[in-house]
């Protein structure tokens, strides 16, 4: 009888395949693990990798340079491993016993040896992890430690180093492998976010909502802020935008501020992977009790702050509030002013809100909401559709302010005193039964919509810019004066403004439509009488 063959198990050949398999085999170390230790034992490991990638790549690149002046081994020996060649060029850098290829042999030998001094896997990761922080100040107090503890399974660990170790990204290159990475610690961000609920929310906002706010903002330069930032996934959005318009996410400086220290961490993990330099100051904080980035004045700021917060740091004689003082209970009005004083001039700003902050009147809400209109600040509110968040039922908006509405500043026409609304509550499509999204064309309509408004131009499918005429759509869009804004008493909910929607004309007179419709409707009711006394036939043979 012919043996049989070990089953040999295919490299993922796509991204899919690639990120499906990442996750099957990450998901086998939940074990006893709580679910934000395991998200963070995950992407530390997710972030290792690329880091060590680029180092690889850098390394490489010098070792050709070096060649091609002439220089010969033992030269290139002495010069290969200065620290500035590496840092300057944005990658960081990684001492050997952090490098992939070294935690990669030795976790295989730690494995099979029976020496009982030999280090684990977790304890190399762990002293990996040391090294890189170590070594690179704006890592430091980062990563992750906590790979050694009994809690994790160490054999599994094993198993997810391999298969990240023999994963076959495509393309050339750790840049290539940067752009891959980040797709897949973005791709756990979402599957983290999912499989935690509600707290998911605290570090993940979905990517469409994040894309309305880029889309509609195009923050193409200057300082872009983000005061409760989470994971990071407003600036990666952003850089996005930046390569698809052909720019470098050299472009922007992003800047932020996190509540939470292990969202805070995974902030900086994640803005590394994707390249850029956020200023995410030295640690994390209250964005109310201490601004972390106080003098700082922005160009764009888009934030999901949390809604509707009813314990936080107030202080009544806090300078940020100008239009005034928010109420104790709910924290909504103070996100909005604190993103307001943090605009520099011609400045605008996109922010995620509950619906209620449109008309609320409770705590001096209303007469907030009154000096933010009256102060022409208010450039735009979106409806968003329901379901889109999976860590919250409430209904969500987004509000857009502009310092500067006037023709030349962010478009060729002049909307003073006047307010874009959109009620975009029927776009998007299930994509489970929890949760909504929406598509790239509901994206275009919202942001194209904006543009056409304040005439700046809009990207067409075939990606060649185009200047749209806007026209108010019953049922979609509107664009109102102060004094009509006034006149519904400041309320902000696009449903009051746009209308109904036009429904198209069949072409049948209404006095024979109401006879047909009036005719079906009896037709209905004889035979639902009919079906009735069929029943009632059947139950009494029966009874």
């Amino acid at each position: 009888m012919a043996a049989k063959k070990a089953k040999v198990e295919a490299l993922p050949s796509t991204m899919k395949e690639l990120k499906d398999t990442l996750w099957k085999a990450a998901d086998k170390l939940r074990g006893s693990m709580d679910a934000s230790q395991y998200k963070d034992v995950i992407l530390g490991l997710v972030f290792l990798k690329y880091v060590s990638d680029a180092f690889d790549e850098r390394r490489e690149a010098i070792r050709a340079e070096l060649a091609a002046d002439g220089l010969g081994e033992d030269q290139i020996a002495q010069l290969i491993d200065d620290v500035d060649e590496y840092t300057g060029h944005g990658v960081f850098w990684v001492p050997e016993r952090a490098r992939w290829t070294y935690l990669a042999e030795n976790a295989k030998g730690a494995a099979a040896t029976l020496d009982e001094h030999a280090k684990g896997i977790g304890e190399l990761i762990d002293d990996a992890m040391a090294y890189i922080m170590g070594t690179n100040p704006s890592l430091a107090t980062t990563l992750p430690m906590m790979y050694n503890k009994d809690n994790i399974d160490q054999r599994r660990l094993g198993e997810l180093l391999d298969l990240l170790n023999s994963a076959k990204f495509t393309g050339q290159g750790a840049t290539k492998a940067r752009d891959l990475l980040g797709e897949v610690y973005e791709y756990f961000l979402e599957k983290f976010a999912r499989a935690e609920g509600k707290r998911g929310g605290e570090f993940y906002t979905p990517a469409g909502v994040v894309r309305v706010l880029v889309e509609v903002l195009r923050p193409d330069h200057g300082r872009v802020y983000d005061p409760a930032c989470g994971s990071g996934g407003m600036f990666v959005q952003a850089e996005k935008f930046l390569e698809a318009h052909n720019k470098e996410g050299s472009e922007i400086s992003v800047y932020g501020q996190e509540l939470n220290e292990r969202t805070w961490r995974m902030a900086k993990m994640n803005l590394a992977i994707h390249g850029l330099n956020g200023n995410l100051a030295s640690r994390w904080g209250d964005t109310f009790a201490r601004d972390l980035h106080p003098d700082m004045q922005a160009d764009f700021v888009m934030a999901n702050p949390p809604f509707n917060i009813k314990d936080w740091a107030r202080s009544e004689s806090d300078p940020r509030w100008k239009y005034g003082v928010p109420p104790a209970g709910n924290a909504n009005y103070a996100w909005i002013q604190h993103i307001i004083s943090k605009l520099a001039d011609g400045g605008s700003a996109g922010v995620v809100m509950a619906n209620g902050s449109m008309s609320s009147n409770s705590g001096g809400e209303g007469e907030i909401r009154a000096q933010l209109v009256e102060a022409d600040l208010v450039s735009c509110m979106v409806a968003l559709p329901t379901q889109l968040f999976r860590s919250t039922g409430i209904p969500v908006c987004t509000w857009f302010f502009a310092k500067d509405k006037a023709a030349g500043s962010h478009g060729s026409v002049d909307r003073t005193g006047q307010v874009l609304f959109i009620d975009a509550r029927n776009l998007g499509h299930m994509v489970d039964r929890a949760e909504r999204a929406l598509s790239d064309e509901d994206i275009a309509l919202i942001a194209d919509t904006f543009h056409a408004w304040r005439g700046s131009p809009a990207v067409s499918a075939d990606d060649a810019e185009e200047t749209k005429t806007y026209d108010d759509v019953p049922g979609f869009c509107y664009s109102a004066t102060l004094a009509e804004v006034k006149a519904a008493d400041y309320a902000l909910t696009p449903g009051r403004y746009v209308g109904a929607a036009e429904v198209e004309d069949d072409g049948e007179p209404i006095e024979e439509k109401i006879a047909r419709l009036s005719s079906e409707l009896f037709a209905q009711f004889d035979e639902s009488d009919r079906l009735a006394a069929v029943v009632r036939e059947q139950l009494g043979r029966v009874s």
